[in-house]
């Protein structure tokens, strides 16, 4: 070989090995500029979750702040349902606390204790006044009722018009019931009889609170929309239109007891029954949180459950980092 070739040759080595080079280097700098990139979108989620959870000292002092003294919550300064934002360094967080008395738990289908919990006649009778009012058949509404303490119950005997395990495992995929308490609201779309339209109807006016008590309504934050929760606590004998009345009736600074509620005439005239009577309150217990952060890039959701009736700060009862469906 001439010298010329070999110096063709050399210098055609050294291209590939520039051209090689080159190329790792190129995968290097990538590898660097995704690495920094994933390390500040984790930096990022991390402090949008850290300003999320500075969002239930927020709750708490509001929470607080609505203990009027006299042992009444009410909606003055238009609180409940109002997101309220708060500018942060790199983003926004958005704040909206809710009265979440304002419905009927699912759970109190049921009483007694894990493990062993049964039917409970007084919250199966206002279930079936709820999906009654809400425009369900009779014979629906049994099913339902029925389908929902049999997911609840200990035992596997279902009811009349229930559904027990066997029902489930022929589903593809098959699957059981829980026997225990529902840990929210939406798990209603895995019991027989609650199809999408069926959950659509009933989602607004539902809640899964963490205890089978018949839900505490406080008369001084229903809205309008909250009209059909008077007309089952009456068992309808309280139609809509009535039950819109007595709330549009309501003083400015809300009743001042249960028993100036009670002495309205729609109300007299309805008879509460007493398992209805005693979970009227004009204090609120239970009060959901929802938190939207954006933050550099990061976006973080968190739905909270406080307990405003624990001694001292409300008590964080459950936090999930999603929207509450």
């Amino acid at each position: 070989m001439s010298r010329a070739c070999e110096r063709g040759a050399a210098l055609l080595t050294v291209l590939l090995l520039v051209a090689v080079m080159t190329v790792l280097l190129v995968a290097v700098m990538d590898d660097i500029r995704f690495g920094l990139r994933r390390t500040g979108n984790a930096q990022a989620l991390a402090q949008a979750q850290w300003y999320a959870l500075g969002s239930e000292e927020l709750a708490r002092a509001r929470i607080h702040q609505l203990d009027r003294g006299d042992g009444r919550t009410t909606l003055e300064g238009g609180w409940n349902g109002r997101p309220f934002v708060f500018p942060i360094d790199g983003g926004v967080m958005r704040v909206r606390l809710d009265d979440a008395t304002a419905c009927f738990n699912l759970n109190s289908v049921v009483e007694g204790a894990p493990g062993q919990w049964r039917r409970r006649e007084a919250g199966v009778r206002q279930y079936l006044a709820l999906l009654q009012a809400l425009g369900f058949d009779a014979t629906r509404a049994d099913a339902m009722a029925d389908a929902l303490v049999d997911w609840i119950d200990a035992d596997q005997l279902p009811g009349p018009a229930g559904a027990e395990d066997p029902a489930y495992a022929s589903r593809g995929p098959g699957y059981r019931t829980s026997s225990a308490l529902l840990a929210e609201a939406s798990e209603l779309r895995a019991i027989a009889g609650h199809d999408a339209e069926a959950y659509a109807r009933l989602r607004p006016h539902v809640c899964a609170q963490p205890d089978p008590a018949l839900s505490p309504v406080n008369p001084n934050t229903l809205g309008e929309d909250d009209a059909v929760l008077l007309a089952m606590l009456s068992d309808n004998v309280l139609d809509l239109a009535a039950a819109r009345r007595v709330i549009a009736s309501r003083p400015a600074q809300g009743w001042p007891d249960v028993p100036a509620f009670l002495q309205q005439p729609a109300i007299q005239a309805a008879n509460l029954p007493d398992p209805s009577l005693q979970q009227l309150r004009v204090r609120t217990r239970w009060f959901a949180l929802l938190t939207e952060v954006e933050y550099d890039g990061a976006e973080v959701v968190l739905s909270a459950l406080l307990d405003g009736e624990s001694p001292g700060s409300a008590r964080l009862v459950a936090r999930r980092w999603t929207y509450d469906e």
